[in-house]
């Protein structure tokens, strides 16, 4: 069974950053394609960066302010966020996209003042 383990989440301040790191017990070399996901309050689960081995792409909400990266030999998945926003709160899951399998217990982002 894959097992996700999100982290480094926290209260930030807006305009603040943060980078959430995702280790996986999967060889994320083999993976096609993993993703960073968040669910804000009362809202459906979105995908907010993805990675291939040569590509990125990202949601046009985060486009500019998020950087989404892999380390194969850590099997762990990044995302480096800036320029926070309040409506970047929300729990943020990484998954290989689109997802498979249990979702981790995810990571939670506060922007707030």
């Amino acid at each position: 069974q894959v097992q996700l383990v999100e982290s480094g989440g926290g209260l930030v301040q807006p305009g603040g950053s943060l980078t959430l790191s995702c280790a996986t017990s999967i060889s994320i070399f083999s993976i096609n394609r993993m993703g960073w996901y968040r669910q804000a309050p009362g809202k459906e689960r979105e995908l907010v960066a993805s990675i291939t081995r040569s590509t990125t792409n990202y949601a046009d909400s985060v486009k500019g302010r998020f950087t989404i990266s892999k380390d194969n030999a850590k099997n762990t998945v990044y995302l480096q966020m800036n320029s926070l926003k309040p409506e970047d709160t929300a729990v943020y899951y990484c998954n290989t996209n689109p997802p498979f399998g249990a979702w981790g217990k995810g990571t939670l982002v506060t922007v707030s003042s």
